[in-house]
């Protein structure tokens, strides 16, 4: 397989550098985890890094895009990520902005996540339109993966008593992220060890930040939490499975005859596997709570 050498993801070789490094880094800080009692974080960085590692390894192994199972990946962890940031972070946002004297000020974290996801997104697409040396689908889901490791590490260490279910629901999409991304990386002819990077990225940033001293302000709190739900939104939404013209998902589908009747099944398919996915977390946390 011919590998881009312009990339600083990408080597030569066949494997990246840097994608390798990162998986040193994920280990020396997994140690400081382990002394400095954040284990739930240091859970929920392994499961990103196992989850989306694997997808990218399905992915760089497919010897084709399934339609049906980029919509049931993305539906699954969508429906997962939207249900979390409701029932978990909007709470807590709120109830510690009505500790801070209005609920209003985790109401402005959630509207600032939600417009700094979407404003990061917008330009890392204008990104992949400018002639770069940068491989951007390794740069996108890395930066990704960086800032969502931030948000969880701040979000355990303010609130400790959190469960796991919340992180790992968060992290739910990485697993069809992967796979997504390394079949286009392997479609522009770039390696797919590349995305050892963004999969160790969540715990590169979670584990820091975790161990990092936390605001003892309600309101500080309260604002990390907005922003960490409006973030997830954001993420969450975009994740879900897009079946429209000139989608990912439809130039899947261009590959086969009679496209637009599988777009329209695919729809189907697309409500249910968010509905699917949103449904596992309410029942886990039933079953948790129980």
């Amino acid at each position: 397989m011919a590998i881009n050498d312009h990339s600083i993801f990408n080597n030569s070789g066949g494997y990246s550098l840097l994608g390798v490094a990162s998986v040193v880094a994920l280990l020396v800080l997994s140690g400081l985890a382990v002394t400095g009692g954040a284990q739930k974080v240091l859970v929920i960085s392994w499961v990103a890094f196992v989850a989306m590692g694997l997808g990218a390894w399905l992915g760089a192994r497919a010897t084709e895009t399934s339609p049906y199972r980029l919509v049931w990946g993305y539906g699954l962890a969508s429906g997962a990520m939207v249900t979390s940031a409701a029932m978990f972070l909007v709470p807590q946002a709120m109830g510690l902005g009505t500790a801070a004297g209005t609920p209003r000020i985790g109401g402005i974290g959630i509207a600032a996540g939600i417009v700094a996801g979407y404003g990061t997104h917008t330009i890392g697409h204008r990104l992949t339109h400018v002639e770069t040396s940068f491989d951007t689908t390794t740069a996108a889901i890395t930066a990704h993966a960086l800032s969502a490791g931030l948000i969880i590490g701040l979000v355990y260490a303010s609130m400790p008593s959190l469960g796991l279910l919340l992180g790992l629901a968060i992290v739910s999409h990485k697993g069809p992220a992967g796979y997504a991304a390394a079949r286009r990386l392997v479609r522009e002819n770039n390696s797919a060890t590349a995305l050892l990077l963004p999969a160790a990225g969540v715990g590169l940033t979670a584990i820091p930040s975790a161990l990092a001293p936390v605001p003892a302000s309600p309101a500080a709190n309260a604002i990390v939490f907005g922003f960490a739900a409006g973030i997830f939104l954001h993420v969450a939404m975009d994740f879900l499975p897009n079946c429209d013209a000139g989608s990912e998902i439809d130039e899947v589908c261009s590959l086969e005859e009679h496209s637009h009747d599988l777009l329209d099944e695919l729809r189907t398919h697309g409500v249910g596997s968010t509905v699917l996915g949103a449904a596992v977390v309410v029942l886990a946390w039933v079953a948790l709570s129980a």
